[in-house]
């Protein structure tokens, strides 16, 4: 053992000193880690150290300097990687034989149709209208001009439109901080009717019935200023008419309605339900699957004076409302735990008289929409959905019996876009997107009296929607406890189970997300180099309800890497890959997934990917997106839960001396979600642990943040370098920097 790796097995990450970093890596000679600047924390009688703390302090001209440093040599190595050009131009060409990519469809009451739209020309989405379902096409909002006006890139936070289609509010922000302003503009003009909102972050707006104004959420007005854990709290919805854009009046939110017990970091919508007389507040607890929901008179709120009551709260476990024709629809895991169908008689709303619709069972119950012939509803069955059609009022206990299958064109994935408060559940019909692990996404129309969806031409027909040689399979994983893992498997029909396929592993599994089963062209230039994509559906997601959500957070989150590790053996063990060529990816808060499988078995892998990753959980509420995150991964200000914050913190478990797999580091720097320290922290204690081990690389992009906006060239070369990245560590000789 040579003198170095000695020292840096003998000493903790804070007295590792910064010269210890490899020279060059590919090359190019690495910058040096940076010095430790150790801070200790005590929580239940347990000191915690910290020894990049002052990583934390962007502002600081020293960290900035470190990590353009950083992403300046990770710049350079990867273009090093012989075949990262000819990967990336294969990207490229795949993209271009996308049509056009189109998501966030809505309808207004004439019949016409908003979305959002990428040509394969594109660098971002824009909005279009457009005149019926095969009428012409109007482009409403294109951020690409104000990219080359500001030569920052700009996306579309969300959008909605007023029901007579005559107007569209729209969020826009810029670098992918997500937080930006909120703008109306006339359809047919183009022309802005309003001076722009600022302090939005996300969304767009909730009109009322005659299109003179709408209710958005704004931060508050000092959120700049505060501190980091409390600058998204607060948030106050509004009433904006257009006629007296200065005259906003609150309506809803912690600040505003007190005796209402909200907590600071809740958020709301307001949906006004059509001749019922009554609006509703739907209220989202941070990140927490289950909602709360109060309703007062429609009359009081537009006057600016709501009475809100309280119709439940969490302890009622819903997740999702949906009201018409008298009815308000609920979904709800309560004594559930795959989700059920209640509904109650409107204006009274009153949960002790709900009435069970449709009972909870082996499917899961995953989303439904409201429109006038009926309640649609979607449940997954195995690997894939069905979507039902259920006729509004019938019989309670004839109701689920009721229910008519609608067939679908193929099995796969099926999302009904008018849900929640997104769309206008008086328009009969419903739109759909349908996909699958080997289909490309296509949106469909399901008219209120017919037995099957029909295709809209919304994009033309791309050469590869359908692409030859590509299979999928769905198996399960034993884990370590016995609990069977449901890991789907993306691959060229041809594979040979020898153990030679470079494969990359993915999970994400938090929130109760689901990856549903789709299809993104660029996974052929994967498959091309005769890799394998994994999901796996660890613990923590939701692809088994709500019971699958609770057995991967909080105290219970170990599940989550626990289920990677078994899959990565099992992948191995059936002859799939090898630990040399096997990579694992997952972002955000996959980013505990992948963290805590490297640390926990390294030797499992060749290299690892954490894009955006949440890898400090124990400081991890301090940041402006942590208080929402609680409900989640839970608080250090509870003993059982700062000790799982430790136990899933990537952060903690890196050790002197460990052989870790190769590690490339992607994050955002304008990142409002998970702040780039996360990053920077995390890799440059990797970097000190081992340094003569594997490289340690940090991707930084300073017109990025999340990723959510992030424009076509960002997506490309972003995909380019990781995959680059994994093939030079799996040894394919066309990676190989010389």
């Amino acid at each position: 053992m040579n003198r170095t790796l000695a020292l840096a097995m003998a000493l903790s990450a804070a007295q590792l000193p910064a010269a210890v970093q490899a020279a060059t890596v590919a090359g190019v000679e690495m910058p040096a880690v940076h010095a430790p600047c150790p801070v200790t924390d005590t929580y239940w009688g347990v000191k915690i150290e910290d020894p990049y703390r002052c990583l934390e302090n962007l502002g600081e001209p020293g960290v900035q300097a470190y990590m353009k440093a950083q992403a300046e040599a990770t710049e350079k190595v990867l273009a090093r990687l012989p075949g990262r050009e000819q990967l990336l131009k294969r990207i490229q060409e795949l993209d271009a034989e996308v049509p056009a990519n189109v998501s966030e469809v809505n309808r207004d009451a004439k019949g016409n149709l908003f979305y959002e739209k990428r040509l394969a020309s594109d660098n971002q989405f824009k909005l279009y209208k457009r005149r019926g379902f095969d009428g012409a096409e109007k482009l409403l909002v294109d951020p690409e001009a104000l990219a080359k006006a500001t030569g920052k890139p700009h996306a579309i936070g969300g959008y909605s439109n007023s029901r007579d289609g005559a107007l569209v509010a729209y969020s826009v922000s810029a670098g992918g901080a997500e937080i930006g302003t909120l703008h109306v503009i006339n359809t047919e003009t183009g022309q802005e009717v309003m001076p722009a909102i600022d302090r939005i972050r996300g969304g767009a707006a909730s009109w009322l019935d005659d299109g003179s104004g709408f209710f958005y959420s704004r931060l508050a007005q000092d959120w700049e200023k505060r501190p980091r854990a409390e600058r998204f709290m607060d948030n106050t919805v509004y009433l904006r008419r257009l006629a007296e854009p200065g005259q906003d009046v609150a309506v809803f939110g912690p600040t505003v309605h007190p005796e209402l017990g909200l907590d600071r970091s809740d958020n709301a919508s307001i949906q006004l339900l059509r001749g019922q007389g009554v609006a509703l507040a739907v209220v989202q607890h941070g990140v927490s699957r289950y909602q709360s929901l109060y309703m007062t008179d429609t009359a009081a709120l537009l006057a600016g004076k709501p009475q809100w009551r309280k119709v439940f709260d969490q302890s009622a476990q819903v997740g999702q409302v949906s009201a018409h024709q008298g009815w308000l629809y609920l979904r709800s895991a309560k004594e559930a735990p795959r989700y059920k169908l209640l509904r109650l008689a409107l204006p009274q709303a009153d949960m002790a008289r709900a009435e069970l619709l449709v009972p909870g069972g082996a499917a899961v119950i995953t989303s439904m929409a409201s429109a006038p012939e009926g309640l649609y509803f979607t449940r997954r069955d195995g690997a894939a959905k069905k979507l039902y059609r259920l006729p509004h009022g019938g019989k309670v206990g004839a109701a689920a019996a009721a229910a008519q299958a609608i067939k679908l064109p193929f099995e796969g994935n099926v999302t009904l876009a008018n849900t929640d408060t997104n769309g206008d559940a008086d328009l009969p019909g419903v739109v759909l997107q349908l996909s699958s692990w080997t289909r490309t996404a296509q949106h469909y129309f399901l008219a209120a009296k017919d037995s099957a969806p029909k295709a809209l031409s919304l994009a033309p027909q791309g050469k590869f929607d359908v692409p030859p040689g590509v299979m999928a399979r769905e198996v399960k994983v034993k884990s370590h406890d016995g609990v069977e893992v449901p890991v789907s498997i993306i691959s060229r029909s041809d594979i040979k189970l020898d153990g030679r396929n470079p494969t990359l592993l993915y999970g994400y599994a938090a929130y109760g997300t689901v990856e549903e089963p789709s299809f993104n062209l660029r996974t052929l230039a994967w498959l091309e180099q005769g890799g394998v994509m994994v999901i796996c559906h660890a613990r923590g997601g939701g692809i088994l309800g709500d019971e699958w959500h609770k057995a991967g957070h909080k105290t219970s989150k170990f599940n989550t890497w626990r289920d990677g590790i078994a899959t990565a053996e099992w992948l191995i063990q059936q002859g799939y890959t090898s630990a040399a060529r096997l990579s694992v990816y997952g972002g955000s808060a996959g980013g505990i997934f992948v963290g805590r499988i490297v640390t926990e078995r390294p030797d499992l892998f060749a290299s690892a990917a954490l894009g955006v990753g949440n890898l400090d959980q124990i400081r991890s509420e301090t940041r402006a997106n942590g208080a929402g995150n609680i409900p989640e991964y839970g608080t250090v200000k509870i003993e059982e839960e700062f000790h799982a914050l430790r136990n899933n913190s990537t952060y903690e478990h890196i050790q002197p001396g460990a052989k870790y797999p190769a590690l490339l580091f992607e994050h955002g720097v304008n990142d409002t979600r998970v702040d780039v320290w996360m990053s920077t922290k995390v890799g440059s204690r990797f970097a000190a642990a081992n340094p003569e081990g594997k490289p340690v690389l940090m991707r930084l992009e300073y017109d990025a943040g999340h990723g959510v906006g992030s424009t076509r060239i960002q997506g490309q070369q972003r995909t380019a370098d990781r995959w680059a990245f994994f093939l030079w560590q799996a040894g394919l000789p066309g990676f190989q920097p010389k």
